[in-house]
């Protein structure tokens, strides 16, 4: 249920200026009165009210009877890309079809008020390279140059996706989160003294208790797949997808696909 609305995802709103959809029990709430579902739930006791009541109104209500409007409406998206960047033969084409899903996204945030942003882990870190915007030139300018090489710190790019959320749903609590995770599902840096994958499953299993949604973009070959990014899908609650060629139309067609478009 939604206060605030956007212009992409239809979600439930308790504000009046969405679509009547439906109806349901009034609850003692009084203030968007559905007439229409009210005079139907009324219906079948008008000739017994009437009798008990003679000179009563025409119109026979009681408490129970009154139905309220379900509404609907668009609600914006807060769009979170993690990012895999340590070293691998694909890593500046995987950062590269980011890069471009991001801006395209970005080119109609500002109508729908979606907003995107960009997390790159490798080494031994996780960085924000891009805060949640919905600027496109923001976007140009702090992803001209990425970080790239070195380890897989999995769990770190969670924990900062899992933060980064939660801080920008404490800003702004109508948006509807999506975290897009591009990896091949093999940590191999930890943040504590877990093993690196197990932490890893750990952080996940806490996006998903946050009623967070997210995916999986699988990056391993299909040569040497070894199900960890099906593994981290499954504790983060979500779909891993293996995409034949990664570039930024298909990440894009897959992310508006989630988004419901």
């Amino acid at each position: 249920m939604r206060s605030t609305g956007g212009r992409r995802t239809r979600t439930r709103t308790t504000r009046k200026r969405g679509r009547y959809v439906g109806a349901e029990p009034a609850s003692g709430a009084l203030d968007d009165l559905a007439f229409d579902a009210t005079l139907r739930a009324a219906a079948p006791y008008q000739r017994e009210r009437a009798e008990a009541e003679p000179d009563g109104p025409a119109l026979h209500l009681r408490s129970q009877d009154y139905r309220k409007k379900v509404r609907v409406r668009r609600s914006a998206n807060l769009i979170i890309f993690a990012v895999d960047a340590s070293w691998s033969m694909a890593v500046s084409e995987r950062m590269e079809a980011t890069k471009g899903a991001v801006l395209s996204l970005l080119t109609d945030a500002y109508q729908r008020r979606d907003r995107v942003g960009m997390i790159v882990f490798q080494k031994d870190r996780a960085t924000l390279v891009l805060p949640p915007t919905n600027s496109v030139d923001l976007a140009e300018k702090r992803l001209v140059d990425l970080p790239v090489g070195g380890k897989t710190p999995l769990s770190a790019g969670l924990w900062l996706a899992h933060q980064t959320v939660q801080q920008e749903l404490r800003r702004m609590p109508e948006l509807i989160p999506l975290l897009v995770i591009l990896t091949d599902g093999a940590g191999n840096v930890s943040m504590g003294e877990m093993p690196p994958q197990v932490e890893a499953y750990h952080i996940a299993e806490r996006i998903q208790e946050a009623d967070i949604r997210a995916i999986v973009i699988n990056m391993e070959s299909a040569d040497f797949d070894k199900g960890l990014a099906q593994a981290l899908a499954e504790h983060l609650g979500g779909a891993c997808y293996n995409l034949a060629a990664l570039h930024a139309e298909s990440l894009l067609a897959m992310v508006r696909g989630e988004l419901g478009e």
